[in-house]
């Protein structure tokens, strides 16, 4: 019987989106009623398991709620319904730079994120060189990140969180920036964690990358989940999906 890393069940997530909202109490009563308001569900009943050493993908156009399931699965967000359970630590790589602090240096960067994420300061020592081999970016190490360009922002904060040891690695669009040399480093390293029972969640708009990578997909559109299961027919229903030039 196959292992479940992730557990999602029945998850739905909204946000308050407001149209006329009070910013003080004076607005409240001058106005003698309160904010505009509806409730946008950026998820809406989700449910699927991600077996424990697969590779998982997200697939689904913009703002179809990939990133928001993403930071619910990170623990970043909370659902309003449903629940979320996993086995063993995760790590997660959602936005370029997440967490770094502009005026430190890329080396205070990684002590920083790296206790972020549950690393002390001896487990950080001892991953420092290969953190900063694998993003590239040995002779600005020392300089402060808001120098740096997005490519060595997200270099060096996938670095950090791959080094981590997670048992599970939630990444979204990491893949994106970077040139071919650090993505074939980024393959690799995905290798190596599948071939030692880790388990990584990845988002990405490339159907090919997800085809090249993951061994099951999950098609969310506009909240709601699709399609979950095998790579190749979920794409397939994906790609069906979208409107083509001329149609």
């Amino acid at each position: 019987m196959t292992e479940i890393a992730v557990h999602v069940d029945h998850v739905s997530k909204s946000f308050r989106m407001y149209y006329e909202r009070n910013q003080t109490l004076k607005a409240a009563i001058m106005r003698r009623r309160t904010s505009v308001h509806e409730d946008f569900w950026a998820l809406k009943d989700v449910s699927f398991d991600v077996p424990k050493g697969s590779t998982f993908g997200l697939i689904g156009s913009n703002g179809s709620g990939k990133s928001t399931l993403l930071k619910c699965l990170a623990n970043i967000y909370y659902p309003n319904k449903g629940t979320i359970s996993h086995t063993g630590r995760v790590a997660a790589m959602l936005e370029v730079g997440s967490g770094f602090h502009s005026e430190l240096s890329g080396r205070e960067n990684i002590y920083l994120n790296g206790s972020i994420l549950g690393m002390s300061k001896k487990q950080v020592e001892a991953k420092i060189d290969e953190i900063v081999d694998f993003a590239g970016v040995g002779q600005f190490i020392d300089q402060p990140v808001k120098n740096y360009s997005s490519g060595m922002y997200v270099r060096l904060g996938f670095a950090i969180s791959i080094n981590v040891d997670p048992d599970i690695l939630v990444v979204d669009e990491v893949l994106s920036v970077g040139d071919a040399e650090f993505q074939e480093r980024c393959f690799e390293r995905f290798g190596a964690l599948k071939e030692a029972g880790k388990t990584v969640i990845l988002v990405s708009h490339s159907t090919e990358t997800v085809r090249n990578m993951c061994d099951q997909a999950a098609w969310i559109n506009k909240g709601e989940l699709m399609q979950v299961g095998d790579v190749d027919s979920t794409i397939k229903a994906y790609l069906d999906s979208v409107p083509h030039d001329g149609q």
